[in-house]
Formats: C-alpha cells, sequence, structure tokens
C-alpha cells in the first residue's frame, strides 16, 4: 500500500543509495575506475564508531565526526600509497588495485579487531519512532532525509562555486586538456577521494545504525548497491548518480510490497534483471551526462 509511510521509508531509502552512488561517481568520473574498495571505507568508519563509542564519556556526534573524517583519511591514503603510483598504467592495473585495497582493509580488520560483528553504541533516535497521523515513522529516516539534502545543497555549492570544483568539474570532463591548462592533477584526484570518502562515512552512519554492529564484510552490499544504482542512473554523471539511488529505493520497496512473501528473498536478483534490462537498452543511464573516453595518467 503506498501511503505516506512508504513515501517517507522510500525517500529516505532513496537518500541513502543517492549518497553511495554519489561517492562512487566522484571517482569514477575522473579516473573513470570503478573503487571497489570503496565498501570498506564504510567498513572503516563503522569500526571507528565501535572503537570510539566503546568510551561512554564522548558525545555520540564527536563519535560520528571522527568517523566520518577516519573514512575521509583512508580513502585519501589509499590515493596517495595505492592508487597513484598506479595511475599512469593501464585501467585493469587500477582496478585490480582496488580490489588488492578492499581485500587488504578486510584482513587488518579480521587480524587487528575480530572476524565477528561488534556492536556500536548509537544515540537514542537511531531507535525512536514519530507518528503522523496514521503512519509510523522511524526518526532516523527523517534525519537521513535531511542529512542527504544538507549534503546535496553543500555539494552543488562546492562543485559550482568554488574553483577546486570547477577544476573538477572540467577534469571529468576532459581530464588531459584541464591538465594541460595548469590545473594539478594530483590535487583534483585527492579532493575526490575525500570527498568520496567523506560520503562512504556519512552513509557508514546510516548504514550501520540499522543493525548496531559492523563486520569486516558489511561493506560489500552497499558497494553493490552504489554500482548498480550508477548504472540505472548514469556512470558519467553526478546528478545521474543521485537519480540511480532514488530510482533504486523506489524499485526496492515497491518489489517488497508486491512480490509475495516467499519471494522477497529475491528481490535483489529482480533488480539485476533490471540492470540487465538497463544496460540492453539504455547503457547511458536514465541521466547521460557527458562522457568522452581517454585515459588519465
Amino acid at each position: 500500500m503506498i501511503d505516506l509511510e512508504f513515501i517517507i521509508n522510500t525517500v529516505s531509502l532513496g537518500s541513502l543509495y543517492a549518497l553511495l552512488s554519489l561517492g562512487l561517481v566522484f571517482v569514477y568520473g575522473i579516473l573513470k575506475l570503478v573503487n571497489f574498495a570503496y565498501g570498506e571505507y564504510i567498513m572503516v568508519a563503522g569500526y571507528a564508531m565501535h572503537v570510539i563509542g566503546q568510551n561512554r564519556g564522548i558525545p555520540w556526534y564527536v563519535t560520528m565526526a571522527v568517523a566520518v573524517l577516519f573514512a575521509a583519511v583512508v580513502s585519501y591514503g589509499t590515493e596517495l600509497v595505492a592508487f597513484r603510483p598506479v595511475r599512469t598504467k593501464s585501467l585493469t592495473a587500477m582496478l585490480v588495485t582496488s580490489f588488492a585495497v578492499s581485500v587488504f582493509l578486510q584482513n587488518v580488520v579480521l587480524i587487528t579487531i575480530s572476524p565477528r560483528a561488534r556492536a556500536v553504541p548509537l544515540p537514542a533516535f537511531f531507535s525512536q519512532t514519530l507518528t503522523l497521523g496514521t503512519a509510523t515513522i522511524p526518526v532516523r529516516n527523517l534525519v537521513i532525509i535531511g542529512t542527504t539534502i544538507v549534503l546535496l545543497i553543500g555539494l552543488t555549492f562546492v562543485m559550482k562555486r568554488t574553483v577546486l570544483g570547477i577544476a573538477m568539474r572540467a577534469a571529468a570532463d576532459k581530464f588531459t586538456t584541464t591538465r594541460l591548462m595548469g590545473v594539478p592533477a594530483n590535487l583534483v584526484i585527492s579532493a575526490t577521494f575525500i570527498i568520496s570518502g567523506l560520503l562512504a562515512g556519512v552513509v557508514a552512519i546510516f548504514w550501520v545504525g540499522r543493525s548496531a554492529s559492523v563486520d569486516p564484510l558489511i561493506g560489500a552490499a552497499p558497494l553493490l548497491i552504489a554500482f548498480i544504482a550508477t548504472v540505472m542512473g548514469g556512470m558519467h554523471s553526478q546528478i545521474g548518480a543521485v537519480i540511480g539511488g532514488f530510482v533504486y529505493g523506489l524499485l526496492f520497496n515497491i518489489l517488497s510490497i508486491m512480490l509475495p512473501a516467499t519471494m522477497i528473498s529475491y528481490r535483489d536478483a529482480f533488480m539485476f534483471v533490471i540492470v540487465i534490462l538497463f544496460l540492453l537498452f539504455r547503457p547511458e543511464g536514465i541521466w547521460r551526462g557527458g562522457y568522452t573516453e581517454e585515459r588519465v595518467g
């Protein structure tokens, strides 16, 4: 049944998926690289919340802020140590590197912390609900929507009104030409990874908030969702990534109410069928954006 509760839950889910997709597309837009280590940025932010949250004297907002910053630092660190040395090589080399970074970060957590899920302390509003008429809305869903609106407005301002943002947009369109005009490649790419990490950290707060726990493989599901959403929305456009996230959330929730109970567990399979249809009939995605084939060195 489509009612107020369904609408808010769908917008909330779409908001979360939009942030996921946007973080993936930021890097893809410049390097043409699907960063398979992106899910691990979410994981490290979750573990940061777990570790810092053990100290009950630290306010929850400080814990979350540090977790987001930690994800950004790890994202920047992987660009500096792993991706930059192979950037002038083939795209295959960078793709394999992203897999290597993903496995490395997972194993760091397995060795230093535990292979088992760990509890993450969360603020009270994550478990609170709000009644609007006949609808019961989790407060965290409203927080997700509000956070996404603020982030999208902030990113729009950065990309359109700042020198760095304009340079990033130009690099995403014509990287080689932008570099020849004097824009420092390392600065643009590093800023892209930092923004991607910040978005992953924000997503981690709400993704971990679903179960109040984190484990070494928690980044796999959001990475897959981000990839599917960007394919549907358009991998060559940040607007397309946002649209794809909301479309994914809408389709996922529609399948939840349309499929019989015995087939609910097959929702992901249906989503893959939809992705295949997009690749067949609309490979550029809902929002095509600008795209030229060139290598980044």
